[in-house]
């Protein structure tokens, strides 16, 4: 047995969060993953999963890349600053709070990743 989505008022598409698309897409990139399959186990028509992966190819062509994260809830020190954020590649962290300035950051990544 299948399921029906109904969708109802004067939209008739579905909107998909960016989150989620990115997820699917990543899903679909994966070694062996076959594009169809995602797209089914997904409720997506595979012609729309195509559609993300080449945005998704041409914004990694722009040096925009998927990244996984994870989110973990660790206990705060007194010292910490609210709404902190901690970054994690292959071999250095960068630690950084809510005030930090986001272009002198991204410059910094940038640095980083190459």
């Amino acid at each position: 047995m299948s399921s029906v989505t109904v969708l109802c008022g004067p939209e008739r598409r579905r909107r998909w969060p960016a989150t989620e698309k990115a997820r699917i897409v990543e899903e679909s990139f994966q070694p062996g993953a076959v594009v169809a399959v995602v797209a089914r186990r997904h409720d997506v028509h595979a012609n729309l999963l195509h559609y993300w992966r080449r945005q998704a190819r041409q914004a990694a062509g722009r040096g925009v890349t998927l990244l996984p994260v994870s989110v973990s809830a660790e206990k705060r020190s007194s010292g910490s600053r609210e709404g902190a954020i901690e970054i994690e590649l292959s071999d250095v962290r960068v630690r950084v709070d809510a005030t930090v300035d986001e272009a002198a950051l991204g410059r910094v990544l940038r640095a980083l990743g190459r």
